[in-house]
This record gives structure tokens, sequence and C-alpha cells, in this order.
């Protein structure tokens, strides 16, 4: 990995060192509005989950699950705007010192323009981005970029990706490569697939640093499981269901209890 030192990384790295690895907690800005989304990204953080992934809604979530899907079209509903994401960001930042990710389709950042978005975001305090739908050989622009702005870049790393695919993986993230555990689409899965565990392997081999699985991720049993071979674990169903369902107070409680999966055996 390259780049300038990443607050990511060495959150995860302060998990590994204090437990058995990082949690990283998804939600979409602007779900139920945007002020609760923010109240709900700060209680993540203070519940437990070591880094905040925030994700962009779009009109074509093809990776998201019907959970996100739907959160995700009540925030474009209510007349969310890219703009919201840095104004939770910074909010964000000014409440908890906890590093925050964007998740978000290429087509937004194209539309708002790529220096804009990595300008704006950097200005907020952001971190870097997750694009799970660019590669990074067809990212120069956003390489250049975010190493010039000081953001993280975290690309994603399938099962079917070849041994040359992960190794360019490995050499262009930096913060963390975001392994999917499965082929499908986000949600929750009653098993992981053992393919997340060989895929980790394969990226290791590839020289990559820091690997964490996401996609079927929603129990303190999975994390702890993920964390056998990973150096952490990425939620998102789990918790904007129970954002949905029982609000802030049920989100910070359902955080705690999936959190009890990093914890030491």
């Amino acid at each position: 990995m390259s780049g300038t030192a990443s607050s990511v990384a060495e959150a995860i790295r302060a998990a590994k060192a204090e437990r058995r690895g990082a949690l990283i907690g998804y939600l979409p800005v602007g779900f139920p509005d945007l002020d609760t989304s923010i109240e709900a990204a700060i209680a993540m953080a203070r519940a437990g989950a070591d880094v905040l992934e925030l994700g962009v809604p779009y009109s074509d979530p093809v990776m998201d699950g019907s959970v996100i899907q739907e959160a995700t079209q009540t925030a474009l509903a209510d007349g969310f705007r890219v703009a919201h994401v840095f104004e939770a960001v910074r909010r964000v930042r000014e409440a908890v010192d906890v590093p925050v990710l964007v998740m978000t389709y290429w087509n937004p950042v194209l539309q708002y323009g790529v220096e804009r978005f990595a300008a704006d975001l950097a200005a907020a305090g952001g971190a870097g981005l997750i694009t799970p739908d660019i590669t990074p050989d067809a990212a120069a622009d956003w390489i250049e970029i975010s190493e010039r702005h000081g953001l993280d870049r975290v690309f994603l790393a399938a099962p079917s990706s070849s041994d040359a695919r992960l190794r360019l993986v490995a050499e262009s993230s930096t913060g963390f490569i975001y392994t999917v555990s499965t082929m499908g689409i986000t949600g929750e899965r009653a098993q992981l697939d053992a393919a997340a565990r060989g895929l980790t392997e394969r990226l290791r081999a590839q020289g990559a640093d820091l690997a964490c699985v996401g996609i079927g991720i929603s129990t303190a049993e999975q994390v702890a499981a993920a964390l056998d071979y990973a150096d952490g674990a990425i939620v998102g169903t789990a918790f904007v269901r129970a954002l949905r369902d029982g609000g802030v107070p049920q989100l910070a409680d359902t955080v705690r209890q999936i959190a009890a999966g990093t914890a030491p055996r």
C-alpha cells in the first residue's frame, strides 16, 4: 500500500493490538433523515465501531441488498444531495475521533467532479473513499487526486479476481482492502462463505497489508469468525435494519452486541 499515513489503517492496527481486530460500521447518509443519520453514525462510533463507512445514496445500487436499497431510496426521496455527505462527515468528525470513509458508486463522484469531491471530503475531515464499482486500472485520476489530498482508496477484491488483479488491488489500495466474502449482494447470511478466508490468504500472498471482510456479516459470532483470518469485519445491513426498526437506541445496542465479536477469545 502506498500514500500518506492513513488514519483508517492506524485505527485497524490499534484495534488489532488491543483486541482481535476492527469493526467497521456502515450507514447511509440521509436515512431516515440527515440529522438522524448523523446522530446514528456518532452513536455507532461511541458504541464500538472503529471505523465508520457512510454511504452515498444512489439510484442504481447494484451491490446493495434490499434493506440498504430501501434505506437509500428513502434518503433520495427525502431530498438527499451529495453536499449532505460532506456535512455529515464534518459533523461526525466534530463529535467523535473515529475515521470516516465514504462508500460511493463512482457516478456521483464524476457528476460532482473528482477533484472537487476529494477537496470537499478532505476539508470535512473524511478519511477517503470505498469505491465498489471502479477498479484500480480504471482509476488513474482518482489515484492521483487521492494522493494529493491525503485520502484513502479502498478498492474491492472478490473471490473471482485473478492473482494479477489481486496484486493490482493490493498495490493500489490504502487504508485496507475490502474483501468481498461472497459473489452476491450485501445482506445477512447464516454462514459466511469459506471463500472469504481463501481470498484473504490470496491477497496476503499478493502483498496485501490490511484486509477487512464484508458482505454477509451480521452477528458477533460472524465477526469473531472473520477476525480469525481478516484484520477487520464490515457490518452494514444489521445496523441499517436496527436503525430502521428501533431508531438510534436500537442501533447503539446492536453495535455493542456485534462489537463483542472483536473481543479476545
